[in-house]
């Protein structure tokens, strides 16, 4: 239950009175607010108690009398804009006049009610001023959460990019200085770790450009009849080279086809995500297994590998942007720490879901969870 704070501003000590009584007694429950929202009446006599009212009590909404002794309802809505003041403020007069209510809002007051006025009048300018208030509060708050969020986020970037940005740099310098003799081979190691960090940043780039665009919804999704044995087949050859490098033998457990309705470049990044994952992070000599299913009406998709492993705290995090394990085994092994991020938003944006089963020292297995309403009729022709 919410509770907002009106201040009653009025010279009239029976009016102040009848009001109060009346905001006291009163509970709303709008449609955007689950909760009851309730109201603790305050009362002022004049302009200056008003404005020390204002600074010294949290105040929501403000009853403000057009005139009062000390100072106009007019010279407080200036005293409450210039203090920034995040009030809701409705005028209330007995001098009914449109030159009067366009001061008003001109000067910030949200409505205005005219004396005499009724309980259910009184209400119904309430509940407006309450609704506009809390939407205002909301949206004020998602644009601080967005701003943080920004920060953050920009803030990690260029933490990501500075070690690779200066790696390069120091290479180019070895170079530059000649360190290793004029022998040009000598360079070919300097030269590698370069194309190396370029790479990674490559790749960091290209995954953030994914990201945005799934989460902005500017990504053109095409749906179509794609079958996801084949999906995973050239993902599995793409990726055959860097697993022969290290001796990973590779091994698809799956239907001869099972096609689905889907856009195949979202597809092609869940694939290429989870086995490149499966390789960086295994033992050489390892094993990545690819097993795809129909199960409990719905696709699983899993990945396992024998690699490294993850503890269970570890696990927790995976799924987090930016999120990289760091440890004494994955310290040499580059990545954008959004790979696992965009594997989640996909699955979520076929209404699935991911999950991880990991042991350290012995493997770990990456499921991906789609709903069989995405299984195209073409598999039963």
């Amino acid at each position: 239950m919410a509770n907002l704070h009106v201040l009653v501003a009025d010279d009239e000590p029976g009016m102040r009175k009848g009001i109060c009584k009346a905001v006291k007694r009163m509970q709303l429950k709008l449609n955007e607010q689950e909760e009851t929202i309730t109201f603790t009446p305050l009362e002022a006599a004049d302009g200056t108690e008003t404005i020390r009212m204002l600074r010294e009590h949290p105040v929501d909404l403000l009853l403000l009398d057009y005139k009062m002794p000390g100072m106009s309802g007019l010279e407080i809505l200036e005293q409450i804009r210039n203090e920034k003041l995040d009030i809701m403020t409705i005028m209330v007069t007995a001098y009914a006049s449109l030159d009067v209510a366009v001061s008003a809002t001109k000067n910030g007051a949200f409505d205005f009610l005219a004396k005499p006025f009724t309980p259910a009048e009184l209400r119904s300018v309430i509940e407006k001023a309450t609704g506009s208030l809390l939407a205002h509060r909301q949206a004020k708050r998602l644009a601080e959460e967005k701003r943080k969020v920004r920060f953050q986020f920009l803030s990690v970037l260029a933490h990501e990019l500075k070690a690779p940005i200066a790696a390069v740099e120091s290479y180019l310098q070895l170079i530059k200085q000649r360190a290793a003799g004029d022998d040009l081979q000598a360079y070919d190691h300097i030269i590698d770790r370069s194309i190396i960090r370029l790479e990674g940043m490559r790749k960091l780039i290209f995954d953030l450009l994914d990201l945005t665009r799934i989460e902005s919804g500017e990504k053109k999704r095409e749906l179509a009849e794609v079958d996801l044995v084949e999906v995973a087949k050239t993902s599995l050859e793409t990726m055959s080279e860097l697993a022969r490098q290290r001796g990973i033998r590779m091994d698809l457990q799956a239907p001869e086809h099972l096609f689905v309705m889907a856009d195949r470049s979202e597809l092609e990044i869940v694939f290429n995500n989870l086995i490149s994952n499966a390789i960086k992070y295994n033992k050489d000599n390892g094993q990545v297994t690819v097993t795809i299913a129909r199960q409990d009406e719905q696709i699983v998709i899993k990945v396992s590998d024998t690699g490294i492993g993850l503890t269970p705290e570890e696990q927790s995090r995976l799924f987090e942007e930016f999120v990289r394990i760091k440890n004494e085994q994955t310290r040499h092994i580059l990545g954008s720490g959004l790979g696992l991020s965009i594997v989640k938003k996909i699955a979520q944006l076929y209404e699935g879901s991911v999950a991880v089963q990991s042991k350290k020292n012995v493997g770990s297995t990456f499921s991906v969870f789609l709903p069989s309403k995405i299984i195209s009729n073409k598999n039963n022709k």
